[in-house]
């Protein structure tokens, strides 16, 4: 070991008024300010090690490197095994995700706040949408009435045959046969805006619990 070494480690038992003195002798040294490093680490025994290099000891376990002033001029951590290296790569990629989507939680809020400055907005937006999809629902129920009206006059063509529904023309039943998928496909219709209704509501309720925190600020 250099004496500074030596020194050093000796002030480390004594406590941190002998790290000052030490840095003080230091600096009173021919090139004291550019001699090289002092290695400090605790070994697995739990005594305090110093070297004028990286100690292979402390390969597991942080070192300190300092000057011969006693001031750390870097933290060199310890080595990892390959499990314990990818589990930090784990943690630093969880680490980065939650700081997208925080970032991503960020730019959210702002647009919200863009688009709806105040309650009054989002309730009118709200009662817009919805109307939207009440005309939407409405429009599919009269053609129901239209669909019903027009298999009410097939009906009346199928009683000539009601014996043998069979005797039908072609024709007839494909009318049946087509009102009858008409009557599916607008029921059906109607279903999904109802649907969509209910997601509509929900999708406003949770952007105005949300809106409701950063209109307070």
């Amino acid at each position: 070991m250099l004496p500074a070494a030596l020194l050093l480690r000796s002030a480390l038992l004594l406590g941190g008024g002998a790290v000052a003195a030490l840095g003080a002798w230091a600096q009173q040294q021919p090139g004291g300010s550019n001699s090289g490093s002092i290695f400090v680490c605790v070994d697995a025994n739990g005594r305090t090690v110093t070297s004028d290099r990286p100690i292979a000891a402390c390969v597991d376990r942080e070192q300190r490197e300092l000057s011969p002033g006693g001031n750390v001029r870097r933290i060199i951590e310890p080595t990892l095994t390959a499990e314990e290296q990818a589990a930090r790569e784990a943690r630093q990629r969880e680490a980065q995700q939650a700081a997208l989507r925080a970032q991503e939680e960020r730019r959210r809020d702002r647009a919200l706040l863009v688009r709806y400055p105040n309650a009054e907005a989002h309730d009118r937006e709200r009662q817009d949408t919805l109307a939207q999809i009440d005309e939407l629902i409405k429009a599919a129920r009269s053609r129901l009435v239209e669909l019903g009206a027009a298999r009410k006059l097939i009906d009346g063509e199928m009683e000539f045959y009601v014996k043998d529904p069979g005797k039908a023309p072609s024709s007839l039943r494909r009318r049946v046969d087509d009102n009858d998928k008409a009557v599916a496909v607008q029921t059906r219709f109607i279903r999904e805006q109802e649907d969509e209704k209910r997601r509509v509501n929900l999708r406003f309720d949770e952007e105005r619990a949300r809106l409701t925190r950063l209109w307070k600020g």
